[in-house]
């Protein structure tokens, strides 16, 4: 495969996850299999669009901000797109907010999706970011990830390794916790893992 044009920040989220996604992704892409769960998060997603323009941003610790909804980014540098969930706007900060549905907690490969999207927004002219929120549709509970220089360079060492996968052609290890791929939509692709 030849040197790929742009990377999606969603690949960096399923990359901390399981690289393999990714690989399947970018290596067969026309035999993506949608899952309930994956239907189910784009209804959410749209739904609570509708409900973030009505709700106060008390849940964000904030009084007032402009919101930015679907907001579509790209840096040509770093090599990647993406759409931000929502962004807030102050006169002197700018907040991406990132939805997921399938949690109560949340991990390493929603704080590295969310460090992507800060990325792109301060190459798109934002200013520069700080923080972030991951907000579960679930639990309606807002949680506040801070954007350090370390969760930065994890985001930009993943944009490598990506590239690198797809460079190389190879496919990844599968992930050392086997509870992923439970529900994972390309488990029946994965025939090393019981």
């Amino acid at each position: 495969m030849s040197e790929p044009w742009m990377l999606q920040a969603v690949d960096l989220k399923q990359w901390a996850y399981c690289p393999r996604v990714v690989y399947y992704a970018y290596f067969m892409p026309s035999i993506r299999p949608e899952t309930y769960l994956m239907i189910e998060g784009k209804i959410a997603h749209e739904e609570e669009e509708l409900r973030e323009v009505r709700r106060s941003l008390r849940r964000y610790g904030l009084d007032r901000a402009e919101r930015h909804l679907r907001v579509e980014l790209q840096d040509e540098a770093l090599g990647v797109s993406g759409r931000v969930d929502l962004v807030l706007r102050l006169t002197d900060e700018v907040i991406p907010v990132e939805y997921k549905l399938e949690t109560s907690r949340f991990l390493r490969h929603h704080r590295v999706q969310l460090a992507i999207y800060a990325m792109l927004l301060e190459a798109n002219g934002w200013t520069p970011i700080r923080r972030g929120f991951l907000y579960s549709i679930r639990t309606k509970r807002a949680e506040e990830v801070r954007m350090t220089r370390r969760l930065r360079a994890q985001a930009r060492a993943m944009v490598a390794e990506v590239r690198e996968m797809i460079a190389s052609e190879r496919m990844p290890e599968p992930p050392s916790v086997r509870g992923k791929c439970v529900n994972c939509e390309f488990r029946r692709f994965c025939n090393d893992v019981l």
